[in-house]
């Protein structure tokens, strides 16, 4: 008679979810299983948040003695909740796939609020019982109230909808494993490069004895290299800070044609603004060493950005909190032009604040087309007015943009409302007889400016690149050099200075990333 191979689980939802995808897998290599559910101290433990629970493995624990005693033959886990120091006499055997590790932020839809970061209202209730996510919201939404949340998944939403909070994180591979109805709620996925998820996130652990040879190489078969390669990064992290559930700790890693791209978040405090880090590598040796040095390490940088830059805005916020200290200088001026008559179009694209501000915020949408945007900055001043944004291009290099939005509009007819010296990037993508440039804004040099001494530069616009070496100049030996976007970049070519290097997204922390991450 053929063995039952007996899997320990959790009895959440969740918990039996990933263990049944385990029998699943199983049964495909011809190996009969049952499971056995075991009560955890985290699920004991329902009115405390994460970061007051005692000890480690909460989540964990029991089920590891329970495998360790041989009351079950292998132990299923979400990865994340393993502790990162090996337990004696048990093994990872194999990894999952990665399910998607972004996070959901769920609003009551009386609450969303388009025209603010993450759609809340101003001082919204969030729950939330993980020291990362409070931190990380925090950090995008200070005014925010954060209240911890515990239970399933389920119990979790169901809180929400009971009007506990006016909204909620949760973890997006929870939600789309258990297909979790959320009709009546507002649903915001977070880019896991923005909002960055912890160590593991959307990866589930199948745990054996060490020394059960037979149950090794079953479950050997199921694991997933790619996966283990790019969570281990993750986790090397974690386990070199011997973090847990306590620890404002976001480490990110994908890989996109064989390079190794990570983002990482740490803060000492809930509270405190967190220093983050991009790093690119072609392998992972060495590389939670690098990150991990990054994070820890004020870099003492005196950074001139070539744009007003409010005392609260999160780039300020990002690179003071990595030991700089920020000067916010534009090197132009604008005025507007009078609008006296709009043309009737399809879309209107606007590719900077200034062209909202001196386009919709005059004469508005009159012809009600649909809107695009370049950029969260550009998209989030359009909904400050109380318009919807029908796409958005997230990208540093314009021309993908381009390629994404004209797939979009297709043929219809797009109006661009723009400076007297705008470069056309998106426009030529189009055939000429689709599109309609609209000056509303002039780009004039300022006169008045007085350049402080500076170690790095972050460029915002070609503009600005033009207007700068009016005023200063640049040493590729002494200054790190950050550009908004390929037509920035351009400029700067053709000024002569070519080291420079382009942020992986056109947002501030993606500068702030960026210009951190650039060493010389």
């Amino acid at each position: 008679m053929s063995k039952t191979w007996v899997i320990g689980s959790r009895g959440s939802d969740l918990a039996l979810w990933q263990a049944r995808f385990l029998q699943d897998q199983l049964k495909k290599l011809g190996a009969a299983s049952e499971i056995k559910i075991i009560k955890t101290q985290g699920d004991q433990i329902q009115h405390l948040s994460f970061d007051k629970l005692e000890g480690k493995g909460f989540f964990t624990k029991e089920i590891e003695e329970a495998l360790l005693q041989q009351h079950i033959d292998i132990a299923v886990h979400s990865h994340k909740d393993l502790e990162t120091a090996p337990v004696e006499g048990l093994a990872i055997a194999a990894v999952s796939y990665r399910e998607n590790p972004a996070e959901l932020l769920l609003i009551r839809k009386e609450k969303y609020d388009p025209s603010r970061p993450l759609g809340l209202p101003e001082n919204a209730i969030l729950g939330t019982s993980s020291a990362r996510r409070k931190n990380q919201a925090l950090l995008f939404r200070p005014d925010l109230e954060i209240r911890d949340l515990r239970g399933n998944v389920p119990t979790r939403v169901q809180k929400l909808r009971d009007g506990g909070y006016d909204a909620i994180l949760l973890a997006r591979a929870g939600v789309d494993r258990l297909n979790l109805d959320l009709t009546g709620l507002h649903v915001e996925v977070l880019d896991p490069r923005h909002f960055i998820p912890p160590p593991a996130q959307g990866v589930l652990a199948f745990q054996v004895r060490s020394d059960d040879a037979e149950a090794v190489a079953l479950i050997g078969q199921l694991n997933q290299p790619e996966v283990a390669a790019c969570i281990g990064v993750e986790r090397k992290v974690l386990r070199m800070l011997n973090g847990g559930c306590r620890l404002p700790l976001g480490v990110y890693c994908e890989k996109k044609e064989n390079r190794y791209h990570v983002w990482a978040s740490l803060s000492e405090q809930v509270d405190a603004t967190p220093q983050r880090t991009y790093v690119e590598a072609s392998s992972t040796d060495g590389l939670a060493e690098d990150i991990l040095n990054r994070l820890q390490t004020k870099q003492n940088l005196r950074v001139l950005v070539t744009r007003e830059l409010d005392n609260d805005s999160l780039l300020r916020r990002l690179l003071e909190a990595a030991g700089c200290t920020v000067t916010g200088e534009s090197f132009i001026r604008f005025e507007p032009v009078e609008v006296r008559e709009v043309p009737p179009s399809d879309w209107l694209f606007f590719s900077s604040k200034n062209a909202v501000k001196y386009f919709l915020g005059t004469v508005g949408n009159p012809h009600a087309a649909k809107i695009a945007a370049v950029g969260e900055a550009t998209a989030s001043a359009i909904r400050q007015l109380g318009m919807e944004v029908d796409f958005v291009g997230d990208h540093s290099d314009t021309t993908v943009v381009a390629e994404a939005f004209r797939n979009i509009a297709g043929k219809a007819n797009v109006l661009f409302p723009g400076s007297d010296i705008s470069v056309r990037t998106v426009q030529k993508c189009f055939p000429d007889d689709q599109v309609t440039d609209l000056v509303v804004y002039r780009t004039l040099d300022r006169n008045d400016v007085s350049v402080p001494e500076f170690d790095a530069v972050i460029f915002t616009s070609p503009s600005n690149v033009n207007m700068f070496f009016r005023h200063a100049q640049l040493n590729p030996q002494r200054h790190r050099v950050v550009v908004m976007g390929i037509t920035t970049g351009k400029a700067l070519e053709a000024s002569g200075f070519s080291k420079y290097v382009r942020p992986w997204s056109a947002s501030e922390e993606a500068l702030a990333d960026t210009l951190l991450s650039s060493y010389p």
